[in-house]
């Protein structure tokens, strides 16, 4: 795979781009290759760095996945963002949407809840934390909008869309309009308004989506997640 926009080469894991190669060869990741390189050299800084941008497709390989969670674009504030979605970086104060993530898990669970916003533990169980947009400008929520990694990202759930037994967790609705094509017959799609305090009281407080993901996955012999690991 060709470099992203840096000389560190982004990592990601075989499983995956065996399915996914190719896209690497398309004009519309050749442009979205060309846009990153030329933001850096008019010294724009972008987030997550250029080596973690695949974090998610490292972390969680093709045959391990069992949840996937979608969301919108990385975190723009400094040492925040790190490839995986709604996730950040150690000893970084957990964001006001995870926050509430972790009071739905709380309330949904009678669990403890861990005291940073790390959710790497999911990733290493099969929990794909994705984002539809890969990269953002510092400061800038939704600068790489429809500079290509839609279709990029909209291979990886038709990918997916194509095995069976998932579970995909759509909270807001760019989330929602993202998994259209998903297959209910072949997966449990879960759907609830968005964690931020600015939607999370229209629906995503009592969806209880944590509960009936491990339910559904012990229903079809899986091991389920262990949200607080």
């Amino acid at each position: 795979m060709n470099e992203i926009s840096s000389t560190k080469k982004p990592k990601i894991h075989h499983s995956w781009l065996r399915e996914i190669g190719e896209e690497f060869k398309k004009p519309y990741m050749k442009s979205l290759r060309s846009f990153l390189i030329q933001e850096k050299s008019r010294g724009v800084r972008t987030f997550p760095p250029s080596d973690q941008i695949f974090t998610a497709i490292n972390e969680t390989s093709l045959d391990d996945t069992k949840v996937v969670i979608i969301g919108q674009d990385p975190y723009h504030k400094v040492n925040q963002a790190h490839g995986l979605s709604f996730s950040v970086n150690p000893e970084i104060k957990i964001p006001p949407s995870l926050v509430n993530i972790f009071k739905e898990l709380k309330d949904d669970l009678g669990c403890e809840l861990p005291n940073h916003g790390f959710l790497q533990s999911w990733a290493d169980q099969g929990v794909l934390l994705l984002n539809s947009i890969l990269s953002v400008e510092e400061g800038k929520p939704g600068s790489h909008a429809n500079k290509g990694w839609e279709i990029f990202t909209d291979k990886l759930i038709e990918v997916l869309n194509r095995r069976r037994d998932l579970v995909f967790i759509l909270w807001g609705n760019y989330a929602s309009v993202k998994g259209n094509k998903i297959d209910s017959k072949k997966h449990l799609v879960l759907r609830a308004a968005h964690p931020s305090p600015l939607s999370s009281h229209k629906g995503f407080f009592g969806c209880k989506h944590f509960s009936k993901t491990n339910n559904y996955l012990v229903k079809k012999g899986k091991a389920p997640i262990n949200w607080v690991e």
